[in-house]
Protein backbone atom coordinates (compact mmCIF):
# COMPACT_ATOMS: atom_id res chain seq x y z
CA UNK A 1 0.00 0.00 0.00
CA UNK A 2 1.44 3.45 -0.89
CA UNK A 3 2.37 5.84 1.96
CA UNK A 4 -0.36 8.36 1.09
CA UNK A 5 -2.99 5.68 1.74
CA UNK A 6 -1.80 5.39 5.36
CA UNK A 7 -1.97 9.15 5.76
CA UNK A 8 -5.51 9.31 4.37
CA UNK A 9 -6.70 6.33 6.47
CA UNK A 10 -5.32 8.02 9.59
CA UNK A 11 -7.02 11.29 8.58
CA UNK A 12 -10.31 9.41 8.09
CA UNK A 13 -9.94 7.79 11.52
CA UNK A 14 -9.31 11.18 13.16
CA UNK A 15 -12.33 12.60 11.34
CA UNK A 16 -14.48 9.78 12.73
CA UNK A 17 -13.16 10.50 16.24
CA UNK A 18 -14.00 14.17 15.75
CA UNK A 19 -17.58 13.22 14.98
CA UNK A 20 -17.74 11.36 18.29
CA UNK A 21 -16.17 14.09 20.41
CA UNK A 22 -17.45 17.24 18.72
CA UNK A 23 -14.24 19.22 19.19
CA UNK A 24 -12.62 21.17 16.42
CA UNK A 25 -9.17 20.00 17.48
CA UNK A 26 -9.66 16.50 16.05
CA UNK A 27 -10.92 18.09 12.84
CA UNK A 28 -7.77 20.20 12.66
CA UNK A 29 -5.60 17.13 13.27
CA UNK A 30 -7.49 15.28 10.55
CA UNK A 31 -6.86 18.11 8.09
CA UNK A 32 -3.20 18.22 9.12
CA UNK A 33 -2.75 14.49 8.55
CA UNK A 34 -4.60 14.85 5.24
CA UNK A 35 -2.05 17.51 4.26
CA UNK A 36 0.70 15.01 4.98
CA UNK A 37 -1.13 12.54 2.73
CA UNK A 38 -1.36 15.12 -0.02
CA UNK A 39 2.39 15.71 0.24
CA UNK A 40 2.92 11.92 -0.02
CA UNK A 41 0.62 11.80 -3.05
CA UNK A 42 2.76 14.48 -4.72
CA UNK A 43 5.80 12.25 -4.16
CA UNK A 44 7.58 14.36 -1.56
CA UNK A 45 9.92 12.73 0.97
CA UNK A 46 8.76 11.63 4.43
CA UNK A 47 10.41 14.57 6.32
CA UNK A 48 8.57 17.02 4.04
CA UNK A 49 5.28 15.14 4.58
CA UNK A 50 5.68 15.30 8.35
CA UNK A 51 6.68 18.97 8.22
CA UNK A 52 3.61 19.85 6.13
CA UNK A 53 1.40 17.97 8.56
CA UNK A 54 2.92 19.62 11.65
CA UNK A 55 2.79 23.14 10.22
CA UNK A 56 -0.84 22.71 9.13
CA UNK A 57 -1.75 21.36 12.57
CA UNK A 58 -0.08 24.21 14.42
CA UNK A 59 -1.75 26.84 12.24
CA UNK A 60 -5.11 25.14 12.66
CA UNK A 61 -4.83 24.95 16.45
CA UNK A 62 -3.89 28.64 16.63
CA UNK A 63 -6.92 29.54 14.50
CA UNK A 64 -9.29 27.45 16.62
CA UNK A 65 -7.93 28.93 19.86
CA UNK A 66 -8.41 32.46 18.53
CA UNK A 67 -11.95 31.62 17.39
CA UNK A 68 -12.82 30.21 20.81
CA UNK A 69 -11.36 33.23 22.63
CA UNK A 70 -13.09 35.79 20.42
CA UNK A 71 -16.58 34.89 21.62
CA UNK A 72 -15.90 35.05 25.32
CA UNK A 73 -16.00 38.24 27.33
CA UNK A 74 -14.21 38.93 30.58
CA UNK A 75 -15.83 37.15 33.52
CA UNK A 76 -16.11 40.53 35.25
CA UNK A 77 -18.35 41.75 32.44
CA UNK A 78 -20.65 38.74 32.80
CA UNK A 79 -21.38 39.11 36.52
CA UNK A 80 -25.16 39.09 36.86
CA UNK A 81 -25.01 40.37 40.45
CA UNK A 82 -23.84 43.85 39.40
CA UNK A 83 -26.64 46.37 39.94
CA UNK A 84 -28.59 44.17 42.38
CA UNK A 85 -29.66 45.60 45.73
CA UNK A 86 -28.51 44.29 49.11
CA UNK A 87 -29.90 44.62 52.62
CA UNK A 88 -27.45 45.98 55.20
CA UNK A 89 -27.17 43.83 58.33
CA UNK A 90 -24.34 45.46 60.26
CA UNK A 91 -21.20 47.58 59.96
CA UNK A 92 -17.88 46.09 61.09
CA UNK A 93 -15.18 48.04 62.97
CA UNK A 94 -12.84 47.96 59.95
CA UNK A 95 -15.33 49.83 57.75
CA UNK A 96 -16.64 46.75 55.99
CA UNK A 97 -20.21 45.59 56.22
CA UNK A 98 -22.22 42.42 56.48
CA UNK A 99 -25.12 42.33 53.99
CA UNK A 100 -27.92 39.97 53.07
CA UNK A 101 -28.05 38.98 49.41
CA UNK A 102 -29.52 35.93 47.65
CA UNK A 103 -30.56 34.29 50.90
CA UNK A 104 -27.10 34.45 52.51
CA UNK A 105 -24.88 36.82 54.43
CA UNK A 106 -21.94 38.33 52.54
CA UNK A 107 -18.92 40.44 53.45
CA UNK A 108 -18.98 43.76 51.67
CA UNK A 109 -16.90 46.89 51.31
CA UNK A 110 -17.87 50.31 50.09
CA UNK A 111 -16.59 51.74 46.83
CA UNK A 112 -16.37 55.19 48.41
CA UNK A 113 -15.40 55.08 52.08
CA UNK A 114 -17.09 58.47 52.66
CA UNK A 115 -20.37 56.55 52.61
CA UNK A 116 -19.17 54.40 55.51
CA UNK A 117 -21.26 54.03 58.62
CA UNK A 118 -24.13 55.96 57.00
CA UNK A 119 -27.42 54.13 56.63
CA UNK A 120 -28.34 54.74 52.98
CA UNK A 121 -31.77 53.59 51.90
CA UNK A 122 -30.41 51.32 49.17
CA UNK A 123 -26.98 49.87 48.42
CA UNK A 124 -26.12 48.36 45.04
CA UNK A 125 -23.47 45.83 44.04
CA UNK A 126 -20.83 47.47 41.87
CA UNK A 127 -18.53 44.45 41.51
CA UNK A 128 -17.57 41.17 43.13
CA UNK A 129 -13.99 40.48 44.26
CA UNK A 130 -13.75 36.84 45.26
CA UNK A 131 -16.46 36.38 47.88
CA UNK A 132 -16.61 40.06 48.83
CA UNK A 133 -19.14 42.46 47.36
CA UNK A 134 -18.15 46.02 46.47
CA UNK A 135 -21.09 48.33 47.13
CA UNK A 136 -22.09 51.76 45.92
CA UNK A 137 -24.99 54.08 46.73
CA UNK A 138 -25.93 54.67 43.09
CA UNK A 139 -27.06 51.99 40.67
CA UNK A 140 -24.25 51.00 38.26
CA UNK A 141 -24.96 50.96 34.55
CA UNK A 142 -25.65 47.48 33.17
CA UNK A 143 -23.21 46.28 30.49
Amino acid sequence: MPPYAYWFLLALGLLAMEMLTGTFYMLILSVAVGTGGLAALLGWDMPVQITCSVITGMIGVIIVRKMKGAGTAKSEDQNLDVGQTVRLITWNNDGTARVHFRGAEWDAELEDFKLGMVQPAVLYIKSVHGSRLVLTSHKPAQK
